[in-house]
């Protein structure tokens, strides 16, 4: 203490002072944190737990006296800390600690050591901290990544040798807790020299193996991982920890599929191996194979949410919607898991089935995760075709209110106006988003497709070159444009040179494949444009590239092929005004 300033002599605080102040220094002690907690009040159980709990805590804690210089240094120690003076506080708060020995106030100089960067300081409060309570998990926690962060390898080593050595049955429990602790520290090679000496004596345990194993994983050395798994597989075959390490060391696909289905024949109850089998059947997408292991899991378990959830996106995915929706809504009673990503599934087979109320309920029930947004934009959209576009609207001002920057959302607003018409409120929309974030690439170009609709080709094309610019790998833009100007039969030769820089990007795009298959149509070329467009429809049967191919037929005389692509494409796509207003013009 001597090499504090003391800017006022402890014996100054006041005794009205210090009685105002006694019931906060006490809760600070026994919480060691700057701020106090709030919480409900607890039930008459809850309290009696917790107050036979702290009996038992006050009868391992030394009986210590708030005196006046204790006072006076802890409320020092506090306000250096406020003050940002980390070093000062640390200093006063390890002084505090030796002269009181008080757990509580051990623990505190250790974390504010820690914060202040007085590694020295921290290592010796935690030292004290397990001398004087070796029951505290947290001191030797904080002492082992003490010790290793500052080299003490052998000190860290011997403290953990003596904790496995009185470990007795529980020896390779002990171990693999060990690990996991330190699995998070950054040095992976010295963790593994660490428990690669820790294990030594323990060769018969295949918790040592596994041990070594996942260290030597985690210091990328996979031939020495293998190694040690099959040494802990030797020892304990049925060891499914082991079995799913083994798998994620071994080539993905076939090697690991096949190794799992040999252990799943010789441990059929192996729940956590049939679980990571099946994964791996979905990653391999053989989804039917996948089905049925997650089915045998349910036989064996109903109620595990897990498994049920995988199983209905399972079946959703094969197109067994019945299974998928049973359950679905099965895992939603459970109250656990991804509850969000099932409301969102659930909406999705409830709109399928024309259930369109049902969907709008469980779409506007999901409350976060990645489905939030696509799950009120569909909401919006059934609003939609309710002629409900004010509604709509509102839908996604709710998901833009917590995701104010998420321009997903600006652009679903966007589409709604769009399908009701109103050009002028898109570009309002649009040209307002992308001005608080001006290269934002889906903003560009949907803001340029608006503006190409009031017929601004200037801003169009403007926001198109700056997303060339931004994302000079896209074909979008350059699609766009070349569209644009072949359509309105400007710059033709650009126009062209544009498309074929598209379609070098993606060549298979029928989009693009339209688009070149117009441009030449309007450069004169009507049989070298019928080329691409009957390829680009036979890739999608798009209402608008029917249009075209149509009008190139109907250009060739071919009126007979014009009209019965324009027949069917209508049939399809009966409200695709493109498709009408061309077949208008050539059919009145």
């Amino acid at each position: 203490m001597n090499s504090i300033d003391h800017p006022i002599d402890y014996p100054m605080v006041s005794g009205v002072l210090r009685h105002a102040l006694r019931p906060m220094v006490l809760a600070l002690f026994f919480y060691g944190s700057f701020a106090l907690a709030q919480s409900a009040p607890a039930s008459p159980v809850d309290q009696a737990s917790e107050t036979a709990t702290a009996a038992k805590e006050d009868e391992r804690l030394p009986k210590i006296d708030l005196t006046e210089k204790i006072l006076y240094e802890f409320l020092l120690a506090e306000i250096a800390g406020q003050r940002g003076q980390r070093a000062i506080a640390s200093e006063v708060y390890f002084d505090l600690a030796k002269n009181t020995r008080d757990p509580r106030i051990v623990r505190r100089a250790a974390e504010v050591a820690l914060y202040a960067r007085q590694y020295a300081t921290a290592l010796e409060a935690a030292r004290m901290w397990v001398v004087i309570d070796p029951q505290a998990k947290e001191a030797q926690q904080m002492l082992a990544t003490l010790l290793l962060a500052s080299g003490r390898v052998d000190e860290l080593a011997a403290n953990l040798a003596r904790e496995l050595g009185n470990a007795g049955p529980r020896t390779g429990e002990l171990l693999l807790q060990q690990q996991r602790f330190l699995a998070s520290y950054p040095d992976k090679v010295a963790v593994r020299r660490l428990f690669d000496q820790l294990t030594t004596p323990y060769a018969s345990l295949p918790e040592a193996h596994l041990v070594r194993a996942q260290t030597a994983l985690a210091a990328n050395d996979k031939t020495g991982a293998m190694s040690e798994v099959d040494q802990a597989l030797a020892l304990r075959a049925t060891w499914e920890p082991a079995a799913l390490l083994k798998a994620s060391l071994l080539a993905p696909g076939a090697p690991q599929l096949d190794f799992l289905k040999r252990f799943l024949a010789a441990n059929p109850a192996a729940h956590d191996v049939r679980l990571g089998y099946a994964r791996i059947l979905v990653a391999e997408k053989r989804y039917d194979d996948a089905r049925k292991e997650f089915e045998t899991l349910l036989k064996l378990n109903p109620e595990n949410p897990d498994v049920l959830f995988a199983v209905g996106i399972l079946s959703l995915q094969l197109n067994d919607v019945a299974t998928a929706e049973k359950n679905l809504k099965h895992f939603m009673t459970l109250g656990r898991g991804e509850q969000d990503a099932a409301r969102f599934y659930l909406g999705q087979i409830a709109e399928q089935a024309g259930r369109r109320d049902e969907a709008l309920d469980w779409y506007r029930a999901v409350a976060a995760g990645e489905q939030k947004v696509p799950a009120h934009v569909r909401a919006a959209q059934l609003l939609v075709q309710q002629n409900k576009l004010d509604e709509a609207r509102e839908q996604i001002a709710i998901a833009r209110a917590g995701a104010p920057t998420d321009s997903r959302l600006v652009i679903a607003e966007a589409q709604l106006l769009r399908q009701g018409g109103r050009y002028a409120e898109v570009y309002a929309l649009l040209k307002t988003a992308l001005e608080g974030q001006p290269d934002d690439p889906d903003l560009l170009y949907e803001t340029a497709l608006a503006a190409e609709k009031l017929n601004d080709v200037a801003t169009m094309e403007r926001h198109l070159r700056r997303l060339m610019q931004i994302k000079p790998d896209d074909a979008l833009a350059y699609n766009a444009l070349g569209y644009s100007l072949a359509d309105r039969k400007m710059r033709l030769t650009e126009a062209m040179q544009l498309i074929d820089k598209a379609l070098a990007l993606s060549p298979d795009d029928p989009f693009i494949l339209d688009s070149k298959g117009w441009a030449l149509f309007r450069q004169g070329q009507a049989t070298e444009a019928l080329v691409p467009l009957q390829k680009a429809y036979a890739r999608t049967l798009d209402a608008e590239i029917a249009a075209h191919a149509g009008e190139v037929l109907w250009s060739l005389g071919r009126h007979d092929e014009a009209l019965k692509l324009w027949r069917d494409a209508a049939q399809a796509h009966p409200k695709n005004e493109a498709l009408a207003t061309t077949i208008k013009r050539f059919v009145p």
